[in-house]
């Protein structure tokens, strides 16, 4: 089984992601946060899945997800999580 590995802060994202959302419908919070954990377990398994972003760190990737954006590192047998960002935020400041 791949290992997934998410940092303190993407741990953090999730949560602020759902509380965001959850202000104006907390089923399509449930669900979005659901699609995150199904996409990061397929990431998990196909590491090469994202597209490299080594201008912001070596060896990492990125891939999105709707309006948000997960950024990992491969590790051994599986990826660690990053961030989990909206699109539209200056990345540049967060990474």
């Amino acid at each position: 089984m791949p290992r997934l590995i998410l940092t303190r802060q993407a741990r953090e994202d999730v949560l602020s992601i759902w509380a965001y959302i959850a202000q104006h419908d907390t089923t399509a919070a449930d669900k979005l946060v659901q699609r995150i954990n199904e996409l990061l377990k397929k990431l998990a398994a196909h590491p090469g899945m994202g597209a490299l972003q080594e201008q912001y760190r070596e060896g990492l990737r990125c891939f999105p997800i709707g309006k948000y954006v997960i950024f990992y590192e491969s590790i051994e047998n599986g990826i660690q999580v990053i961030r989990i960002l909206h699109g539209a935020r200056r990345l540049e400041d967060l990474l």
